[in-house]
């Protein structure tokens, strides 16, 4: 079921009609006022329960019968069936914030997570007849939709070019989001924007993690040293035999790199140690 414009008559053009003819029926036939007074008021009554007030960014949803028959979008004072029941419902842009989670991300780490959800009705018929709750139903789709997720990605990259929560933000939020749009259009809710709100590991394993992290920072750290020290010492090599400074060989060569390569890695100061000869007097 979809949505569709409901018949309606703008309330004032309404008001002025029955003004009008009231003025008329008094006119021509002012000694049949009494016998009138019956059946105006009949008409009064049901000319008053067929006005209604649609607000900015609201719908009301009509049905006649158990039947629909369609609904009001435009803003404004209009008059519609009178014996039509009429629900309204809110268009305007809403958001929520999930709960924090307590999951299993894809390598099976526990983790907390939790996002903020912006959406909103774009089919009254639809948030109406199709679920008995539109905004419940988007907060346990959010906290299904969240759930999956976080069982698709790990929490951090354990492979270069692999999508993480943490590293990924963004593509994890356009997945969250693509989701949402997937399980909420049954219920014509528009999802406007899906963000992680909190991401972090679960207290029984932050503290493993962290150091885990340090490690692996102090790695790629002795890594980026260990690359830049053979690159100095190949160029200083390289160097001394082009400009025929001294020409070694290779054991010399085999002692220099080592002692360029401690003195450049070593963390602590280098002391040199001169070779010396002693002279016999």
């Amino acid at each position: 079921m979809k949505e569709r414009n409901a018949f309606a008559i703008p309330g004032l053009l309404v008001i002025f009609a029955a003004l009008g003819l009231v003025a008329f029926y008094i006119y021509r036939f002012p000694e049949h006022i009494p016998l009138l007074m019956l059946p105006a008021a009949i008409l009064g009554f049901l000319l008053l329960k067929g006005f209604v007030i649609v607000s900015p960014n609201e719908a009301v949803v009509l049905t006649f019968f158990g039947q629909y028959s369609g609904s009001l979008v435009q803003n404004g004072f209009w008059w519609i069936n009178p014996f039509a029941s009429r629900q309204k419902i809110s268009l305007k842009i809403a958001n929520f914030q999930s709960e924090q989670l307590k999951v299993n991300d894809a390598h099976g780490n526990p983790i907390e997570i939790a996002a903020v959800i912006v959406w909103r009705v774009v089919d009254s018929a639809k948030a109406t007849f199709a679920v008995e709750n539109c905004n419940r139903f988007v907060h346990l789709q959010g906290e299904t939709a969240l759930r999956h997720l976080s069982n698709l990605f790990p929490y951090e990259p354990h492979a270069p070019g692999e999508i993480a929560l943490r590293s990924h933000p963004a593509e994890v939020a356009n997945q969250l989001r693509a989701e949402l749009a997937e399980r909420t259009s049954i219920a014509g809710i528009e999802v406007l924007e899906a963000q992680l709100s909190h991401l972090a590991y679960s207290p029984e394993i932050a503290q493993a993690m962290l150091r885990r992290q340090q490690a692996q920072a102090v790695l790629a750290a002795r890594q980026i040293i260990v690359d830049g020290a053979i690159g100095m010492v190949e160029m200083a090599l390289r160097k001394l035999e082009t400009d025929g400074i001294v020409q070694l060989d290779t054991a010399s060569k085999s002692t220099m790199v080592n002692n360029l390569l401690v003195t450049l890695v070593s963390e602590n100061h280098i002391q040199p140690v001169l070779a010396t000869t002693q002279m016999k007097a």
